[in-house]
């Protein structure tokens, strides 16, 4: 775990509510000048703790207004069959995300479509397909809340 004082936490805070803030309104909201807040961002990404800035997409407004996460198990489950199925899952256009899982599922895929008969089409025709794919559950999100702030945890 990478050391974060309390600066840089502040600086992680600060980005995470909008990482299209300038250095310059960064620096004022922490309270240090903006060379100093440059150079403590510039480290935080050469030590990998930031590693992009996202942007956040409404699905409905790009015609995805379905989503879904859909349990699937591997069998047999070998890593040539896991990590296979993992890199042809995280290709798929559909899908939003992608989790290796333990438990009674190998996978869990989050999907986003545009409507239930192309939820129909990606599970039966792309994943049913797949021969090492042995059993898919499919539950549709009703509403997807999800925080992008996240405190490191204190030393």
């Amino acid at each position: 775990m990478a050391h974060l004082d309390a600066l840089d936490t502040a600086i992680l805070r600060e980005l995470q509510r909008d990482a299209r803030r300038t250095n310059r309104d960064v620096a004022a909201a922490v309270g240090v000048s903006p060379t100093t807040a440059l150079d403590r961002t510039r480290s935080l990404r050469e030590r990998g703790i930031i590693r992009g800035a996202v942007l956040d997409v409404d699905l409905a407004q790009i015609g995805r207004p379905v989503q879904a996460m859909i349990a699937l198990s591997i069998r047999p489950p070998t890593r040539q069959n896991i990590e296979g199925f993992r890199t042809w899952a995280a290709g798929l256009p559909d899908v939003l995300g992608v989790f290796v899982t333990s438990g009674s599922e190998d996978f869990l895929l989050h999907v986003a479509v545009s409507g239930n008969d192309r939820l129909y089409a990606f599970v039966i025709d792309r994943l049913t397909e797949r021969p090492e794919v042995a059993d898919v559950r499919t539950s549709i999100v009703y509403e997807h809340l999800r925080s992008n702030r996240v405190e490191p945890v204190p030393d």
